[in-house]
């Protein structure tokens, strides 16, 4: 499909009432988990969507220019809630955590997988394994603090066991900027993946910043803002990959070509006839917001569709599915593995005065003040285990203990084996 010679909704006939806009939300016991992680994804996309056109607008003059884009922000955002609102008002915010990891393990492996940039490939498989330890963490305390055992929520798709260690994820700020694709010569699969995977990580990062000072105690608050940290690598990651020289116009277009990929994804995807009718929706609005984006490209720049992206067929929808053999391959190749400025390095070949020891030293002098540490501790003082979901034992044997939490694998030199990455 070319979104480019499809007939989408006019912008003027998008914007719909509030009886509209408010939809009928899932039943959390009864959704596919993979319906739940779409409607986190989308939710994050169009999150970006709004704040890039923002951006856009707090960074031109054009009074004309920037009304378009408050035309098509103001239709985005009913768009992003009303995908929002499609939790339902039971599901608590630890529960919907989940699925924001699980939808941050299997949407970056599935990118990972069709990757044929080494570059951008490494920064998927880098963050997967640091995104999978956070489903752990979470994981856990969502079974001290509810009962609950996350393996229901994920479906048994994802499994859920400590890979690098969340305590090895705090990295000098400079080692998570690495280097950018360029667009009018990456493949056009690249570019929406450096898209799509920032837009999602960004979400997350947005949802601990907001959700952190109102969880209902304190060691899920510190998980919460532990975690957030985290994140905030992540979108640095990710973004630095993007290609930065593109015209803000060059990117609204990608921008609103990306939506149309996903939403389509979503549609050819999706096993709920509900959100599949809101996901068909959304991707006829998108349309009509790319064939806007293309004219104020004609207008303000002279240029067309064809020049930025020459072959707009969609590449293969994305699909959300079980990832757990590719995981564990990850797992067991790069765990020790840290940043370093615009690549990776096992901690074994860092150099004792590394910016990795000094800042790991200044943010976790201790293991016993970093929040993901204590929350498997005291799960397994309470329980007498950790809590896991897996389908064989993990492919690190330091990371096996069910009794003892390790806080060396990927922060401390021979800590644990590893090879190398691989390219696609």
């Amino acid at each position: 499909m070319n979104p480019f010679n499809e007939k989408g909704r006019q912008i003027t006939d998008s914007f719909q009432s509030f009886s509209q806009l408010y939809p009928k939300p899932y039943d959390k016991r009864e959704v596919d988990p993979y319906t739940k992680t779409r409607i986190i994804l989308m939710n994050g996309t169009e999150f970006e969507a709004n704040w890039f056109s923002h951006n856009f607008a707090r960074h031109v003059t054009n009074n004309d220019l920037r009304r378009e884009l408050a035309l098509s922000r103001a239709v985005e955002k009913q768009q992003q809630l009303k995908i929002s609102l499609l939790k339902p008002c039971n599901e608590s915010p630890l529960e919907h955590t989940i699925g924001y990891e699980q939808l941050a393990v299997d949407l970056t492996a599935e990118l990972a997988k069709r990757e044929t940039d080494c570059n951008v490939k490494k920064a998927l498989d880098f963050a997967l394994l640091e995104d999978f330890d956070h489903l752990y963490r979470y994981a856990n305390l969502l079974e001290m603090e509810q009962g609950l055992q996350a393996e229901r929520l994920v479906g048994r798709y994802t499994e859920i066991m400590p890979a690098r260690p969340t305590i090895a994820h705090h990295r000098f700020p400079i080692d998570n900027v690495k280097r950018n694709i360029d667009a009018m010569t990456a493949d056009k699969q690249t570019v929406l993946s450096t898209m799509i995977i920032t837009a999602a990580e960004q979400q997350t990062m947005n949802y601990y910043m907001n959700i952190t000072n109102l969880a209902p105690n304190d060691i899920s608050r510190k998980l919460y803002e532990e975690i957030a940290l985290v994140e905030e690598e992540h979108v640095t990651q990710y973004e630095s990959l993007m290609d930065s020289s593109a015209t803000w116009l060059e990117m609204l277009l990608w921008h609103e070509y990306c939506e149309c990929y996903l939403y389509w994804s979503c549609f050819m995807t999706e096993t709920d006839p509900y959100v599949k009718k809101l996901w068909c929706e959304n991707l006829e609005m998108e349309i009509g917001h790319l064939h806007n984006a293309n004219a104020l490209l004609e207008k303000y720049e002279n240029k067309t569709w064809q020049q930025i992206i020459p072959d707009a067929t969609f590449p293969s929808p994305i699909s959300l599915h079980e990832n757990i053999e590719y995981v564990r391959e990850i797992l067991g190749t790069t765990v020790q593995f840290t940043g370093n400025l615009e690549d990776y390095i096992n901690v074994d070949e860092l150099p004792a005065d590394a910016n990795f020891f000094a800042y790991q030293n200044t943010l976790a002098p201790t293991t016993e003040t970093v929040p993901s540490h204590l929350v498997i501790d005291k799960h397994i003082r309470c329980c007498g285990k950790d809590y896991r979901y897996q389908v064989a034992p993990n492919p690190i044997k330091e990371l096996r203990s069910r009794t003892c939490d390790n806080t060396s694998v990927g922060r401390i030199p021979g800590a644990a084996q590893s090879t190398d990455f691989f390219c696609n």
